[in-house]
C-alpha cells in the first residue's frame, strides 16, 4: 500500500486537518502591472510558509531573463524557496549549463526540469538543440552535475500529448527518477481517481520520489479548458455544467471555482495525501481561500494562536 492508498479518513477528520504543505507557481511578469499584481500575490501567499514557489520559462526559452530576475529577487529576498524553471528548448548545453550556474551563483538551490514546449507551441514537433539537451532526463543529469540541486519534473496523469501510452508515461517518470529527479508534479486534473490510479501505476513501476498533484483553480473556465485539452487533461462533464451560463458572471463564477477546488483538495486530503502545488496564474485569491480550507495560516496567526 502507498502513501496515497491508505484508509479514507471520515470527514469529521476535517475539524483537526493533517499537516499539509504546498507550493505555488507563478510566471514571470511582461508589464509593470502584471509585475505589480505578480508581487503582490507572492507577498500574500509567502506567510503561508510553502515549501518553494516556482516561476515558469516561456515556450522556447521566451521569458529566460524575466524568469531569473524574478527568481534572482525571490532568493534576494529570503521570503520563500524559489524554484526556476529550465527547458532543454532553444540553447545548447552551455548555455543551459551557465544558466543553471547563475542560478546556483544566486542561491537558488531548486530547479524544475522540463523538456519544454517547443516554440510554436503545443501541438507543434519537438527538436532539440543540435548542441542541446535532448530529453528531460538529460537535463536533468545535467542540472545535477552542476551542483546538489533539488530537481522536479512532470508527471502525467492522463498521458502526455505526444505519448503511446500512460505505462511509456509511467516508464519515463522512473527514468528521471534514475537520472536524479527528486520530485515529480502533476499537470492539473480534475477527478482526483486520475491522479490516485497514475500514482499506483508509478509505485508498482518502482517510482519512489513524491508525486505531487497540481492543483488549478479556475479563474476562467473556457479559457482552463481549452488548455486543457491541448495539454490531455480532460474536463468532465459535470465540471462544464456547474459553469454553464455564467460567462458574464464574474463572481459567481470565482465562488464555484473556489468550492470546485476546495472540493478538490479536501478529497485528496481524505486520501492521504499531504502535499500540493499550486498553478496560481499570479492571483492569489482563490489559492489563499482553499489553503485556509486547509487549515494553513500565515506565520503571524500562527504564533498567536500558541
Amino acid at each position: 500500500m502507498n502513501e496515497h492508498q491508505t484508509c479514507e479518513l471520515p470527514r469529521a477528520s476535517r475539524a483537526q486537518l493533517p499537516d499539509i504543505r504546498v507550493s505555488f507557481e507563478f510566471f514571470p511578469p511582461k508589464t509593470v502591472a502584471m509585475e505589480a499584481m505578480l508581487w503582490e500575490s507572492i507577498n500574500r501567499l509567502a506567510p503561508l510558509g510553502p515549501s518553494f514557489m516556482s516561476v515558469t520559462y516561456g515556450a522556447g526559452g521566451s521569458t529566460r531573463e524575466r524568469t531569473h530576475n524574478t527568481v534572482a529577487r525571490l532568493a534576494r529576498e529570503g521570503m520563500v524557496r524559489p524554484a526556476a524553471h529550465l527547458t532543454c528548448v532553444g540553447a545548447s548545453r552551455a548555455e543551459i549549463d551557465a544558466i543553471v550556474q547563475g542560478y546556483w551563483d544566486a542561491g537558488v538551490r531548486h530547479v524544475v526540469a522540463l523538456r519544454g514546449d517547443p516554440a510554436a507551441g503545443l501541438g507543434a514537433a519537438f527538436e532539440p538543440h543540435p548542441q542541446g539537451y535532448k530529453s528531460s532526463c538529460d537535463l536533468v543529469a545535467g542540472v545535477r552535475r552542476i551542483g546538489d540541486f533539488e530537481v522536479s519534473v512532470s508527471a502525467y496523469p492522463e498521458r502526455h500529448p505526444e505519448s503511446v501510452s500512460i505505462e511509456a508515461d509511467v516508464a519515463f517518470l522512473r527514468a528521471k527518477q534514475e537520472a536524479g529527479a527528486t520530485r515529480a508534479i502533476t499537470q492539473f486534473f480534475f477527478e482526483n481517481e486520475i491522479y490516485l490510479r497514475f500514482v499506483e501505476r508509478a509505485r508498482a513501476a518502482g517510482v519512489t520520489i513524491p508525486i505531487v498533484p497540481g492543483i488549478m483553480p479556475m479563474q476562467n473556465f473556457k479559457q482552463t479548458a481549452g488548455f486543457a485539452r491541448k495539454a490531455g487533461a480532460s474536463v468532465p462533464g459535470w465540471l462544464a455544467d456547474r459553469f454553464d451560463g455564467l460567462d458574464d458572471d464574474v463572481d459567481t463564477r470565482r465562488l464555484i471555482a473556489a468550492t470546485v477546488a476546495a472540493e478538490q483538495v479536501l478529497g485528496l486530503v481524505d486520501h492521504g495525501v499531504r502535499d500540493f502545488h499550486f498553478y496560481t496564474n499570479n492571483r492569489a485569491d482563490l489559492v489563499y481561500a482553499i489553503c485556509r480550507l486547509l487549515g494553513l495560516r500565515p506565520k503571524g496567526e500562527q504564533q498567536k494562536a500558541a
